[in-house]
């Protein structure tokens, strides 16, 4: 069979196009450490890299929501906390008032109720990056309305927000809200922080209502606060110590399933390596490989071009 001058340089050609392709695949991966570069390279592993960043997606949603409820949860701790502080303080006042007083005195810890009771209207009404922290989901508007009378005092504290909490997913299935409602009328659902009719707990209200019998220093008054103000301070007292239980509960909840989070991403990850990075032992002794049958291919094709009609004739 007569073998042409041009079905060999097309030949020829051919191989040196594969090889130079061979050799830059390997020359790249070798510089990069990726083993993939394009579908091309490997089909099967180039899916189940594309099926671990989606789902390396997925958790890096995860995490992005569990940061955010982290942040609804130490916001929502440290108000709870500052609270908690006043809530000490009136119940003190609360419990030091009997009838030795003197009117006096008596009025000295109404100005301080006083104030106590503008704090937690001011905690009552936290932002945390923009929302407010105790309006359910009406974030957008102040949940804690006040109204006053001729000489600027507070007589009356109305809660504007719901009882609807944003939750959201933390672990696949499962959701979780860091919110806590400033309110609940309805005796069902969950607690409110500052008001809550299934708990007997109005801390606004038991503040007004012992303000005023300590500004009146009657000794009806000081029987009121005796067998009103302090067991209504004491419902509320209780209240804002299950709701710092429940703070931890939610707080320990997202640690746990941040940890998870995280593990499983470092996991993934090590999967997606696996099916990409290439292997730089093995991938220099292919190149080198590939480009020593380069060159053989180019010393071939130079000796068998210069072959001329003498050489056949001989």
């Amino acid at each position: 069979m007569r073998i042409t001058a041009n079905t060999f340089l097309n030949s020829l050609s051919s191989q040196l196009s594969v090889l130079t392709q061979r050799q830059n695949r390997l020359q790249s991966q070798a510089a990069t450490g990726q083993r993939i570069q394009t579908a091309d390279d490997d089909p099967a592993a180039m899916q189940r890299v594309l099926n671990l960043q989606a789902e390396s997606g997925r958790v890096g949603q995860l995490q992005s929501n569990i940061s955010h409820q982290q942040d609804l949860a130490t916001a929502s701790y440290s108000s709870i906390i500052s609270l908690k502080k006043l809530s000490d303080r009136a119940s003190e006042i609360a419990t030091s008032v009997d009838g030795l007083k003197s009117p006096k005195d008596l009025a000295v810890y109404a100005s301080e109720i006083d104030q106590i009771l503008q704090q937690a209207v001011s905690v009552a009404n936290t932002k945390n990056q923009g929302d407010y922290l105790f309006a359910g989901t009406k974030t957008n508007a102040a949940p804690f309305a006040v109204s006053t009378d001729a000489n600027g005092k507070i007589t009356s504290v109305a809660y504007n927000g719901n009882q609807d909490l944003a939750a959201a997913e933390v672990v696949e299935g499962a959701t979780v809200s860091s919110q806590v409602p400033g309110g609940n009328p309805t005796g069902s659902g969950p607690r409110g922080l500052f008001s809550d009719s299934a708990s007997g707990s109005d801390f606004f209200a038991h503040l007004i209502s012992l303000r005023d019998h300590l500004s009146a220093g009657t000794p009806d008054a000081v029987t009121a606060i005796e067998t009103g103000d302090r067991p209504g301070l004491a419902k509320d007292e209780d209240n804002i110590i299950f709701q710092l239980s429940q703070n931890g509960a939610v707080q320990s909840r997202l640690e746990t399933a941040a940890a998870s989070a995280k593990d499983r991403l470092s996991g993934l990850n090590i999967q997606t390596s696996k099916q990409t990075n290439a292997d730089l032992a093995d991938t220099l002794v292919r190149l080198n490989q590939t480009q020593n049958a380069y060159q053989a291919a180019l010393q071939s094709a130079g000796t068998i071009m210069h072959i001329s009609l003498l050489d056949y004739l001989r």
